[in-house]
């Protein structure tokens, strides 16, 4: 049977699994809600929401009976505002459907996940948990939720026997800083957590290595495995790539990894920022991801393994060493690509990254390539790899992305391309390198959040057909909204450009 998730160790089942769970648990902590101070004698229950669109963990605590109680029957309720609002608690310039003023911004149904289990080793080893949401009426999964989302993509997946896996890489920069000093600075002259280009130094790291340690040590205990762990090329630059698993696994893994070191951070009085681009003339923070499927016996099903030279009716020489499944999910990618860039690179200033820096370190079109890191789609397969490991590195994305909207885009695309048994003629990066006329071939990406979202939300769009109408033109009024605020800004750069000489 083709898997969907992959619990955490030691999660509970049942109800009586967690009044086990909690023997040994005698601690009070202070439950706030909504800024207001509640005291309980009982334990108390960490719950963490889905992430929201813009990727913002959303939770509260609550009591150990409320939790049981919760879990017993099934769901308890939770404001829909986390869906009518962006990451600034700043309500959508237009009202959406699933919370408005017209339904009172009534409550909707949130569900435990008890597969998620975790303790947060750095906060008293409270115990942790992910919930999904439901529409009020109907129980059905909410639409807009994320975690559903992903998880209906696994679902489409298996019912193809497939299950998909995956792996993400986040580059973040690191400041001395706390959210007080960056606030009271207006975001101007930070203070690098280390000075100069290092990517991959040794020596760097000794400089805040109980920081970098910490970060690594604490993902072991909060059940996030890490590949590897080093600095990058940038001040205070970090890579951190999370280790491989099953997608609904590593989306949470890579939402809680950005939780975790900023509380991380915080403790060492350090600042790590996921933004995309922070400066115009260094590198950005890509998030990069892998991908893969494999069928019920484990068998990597992007992988040819037939012919020790390769596939001889492979589309390119750069795919000789894919499944004719493998090339159909890259021609899915491939041709969906442009209508679904804002489930990639979410934000305003993610297309800076794409356009303002070197094209290599941060594709900007439709391009792929065997090994190749100048092409938004690298071909990760034999003979660079053993042929198990064979896999799709997604280089599009910048570390702002939400990992649930990512990989359920990557994962429908591709699986649209197989359903559709799609051909691969788009020819690699390779061609247009070895005959520089034909460039003019090369289509490029959106440039900008607002021209991403118009082709998104356009009639017919590829977007549409594998999301459906309900969840583009929601997501698509969240973006709008993004733009709406950037167009109405009056930046530093406009006036310091115009206030004298305009």
């Amino acid at each position: 049977m083709a898997e969907i998730s992959v619990p955490t160790q030691g999660a509970p089942k049942s109800v009586e699994d967690l009044r086990i769970i909690l023997q040994g648990d005698t601690k009070v902590k202070v439950a706030g809600i909504d800024g207001k101070s509640s005291h309980s004698s009982e334990v108390i229950w960490c719950v963490e929401c889905s992430a929201t669109v813009d990727g913002v963990l959303r939770g509260k605590y609550m009591s150990k009976e409320k939790f049981l109680s919760s879990v017993s029957i099934g769901t308890f309720g939770f404001c829909s505002v986390i869906f009518g609002w962006d990451m600034h608690d700043l309500a959508y310039s237009r009202e959406l459907a699933i919370s408005n003023r017209k339904n009172g911004y009534r409550d909707i149904l949130a569900q435990i996940d008890l597969s998620t289990y975790r303790r947060i080793p750095w906060d008293n080893n409270v115990p942790f948990f992910l919930v999904s949401f439901l529409d009020p009426v109907t129980q059905l999964p909410l639409y807009v939720d994320l975690r559903n989302l992903l998880r209906t993509t696994c679902e489409q997946a298996a019912a193809l026997n497939f299950s998909c896996l995956a792996g993400i890489e986040y580059e973040y920069f690191n400041f001395k800083e706390t959210p007080q000093s960056v606030s009271e600075k207006r975001f101007q002259n930070l203070i690098s957590l280390t000075p100069g280009m290092h990517g991959y130094s040794l020596l760097r790291t000794q400089l805040n290595q109980d920081y970098f340690n910490d970060l690594f040590d604490q993902s072991t205990r909060f059940q996030i495995d890490i590949e590897g762990h080093h600095t990058e090329t940038g001040p205070g630059v970090l890579e951190t790539a999370l280790a491989y698993t099953n997608a609904l696994r590593m989306a949470d893994n890579a939402i809680l990894y950005k939780f975790l070191a900023k509380s991380i951070g915080m403790k060492h009085k350090v600042l790590p920022s996921f933004m995309a681009k922070p400066w115009e003339n260094l590198p950005g923070c890509s998030g990069h991801t892998h991908v893969s499927l494999k069928d019920t016996t484990g068998k990597n099903l992007f992988a040819y393994t037939d012919n020790p030279n390769g596939r001889p009716d492979a589309a390119f020489e750069d795919t000789k060493f894919l499944s004719h499944i493998g090339e159909q999910f890259l021609a899915g990618i491939l041709d969906g690509l442009p209508d679904v860039m804002p489930m990639f690179v979410p934000t305003i200033n993610g297309y800076k990254r794409l356009t303002g820096g070197k094209a290599v370190w941060a594709p900007n079109a439709i391009t792929y390539g065997y090994d190749s890191r100048g092409a938004s789609i690298r071909v990760i397969s034999s003979p660079s790899v053993p042929s198990a490991a064979t896999r799709f590195e997604i280089r599009v994305p910048g570390a702002d992305m939400n990992p649930y909207l990512t990989l359920s885009a990557i994962f429908r695309l591709g699986l649209r391309g197989i359903e559709q048994r799609m051909k691969l003629t788009t020819p690699p990066m390779s061609t247009y390198l070895d005959d520089p006329s034909r460039k003019g071939e090369v289509v490029m990406l959106p440039t900008s959040l607002e021209g991403a979202t118009a082709r998104m939300m356009k009639p017919g769009s590829v977007a549409r057909q594998v999301f459906g109408d309900e969840f583009v033109d929601h997501f698509g009024g969240t973006r709008e909204h993004e733009v709406k605020l950037w167009n109405s800004a009056v930046t530093n750069w406009e006036v310091e450009r115009y206030l004298e000489l305009a």
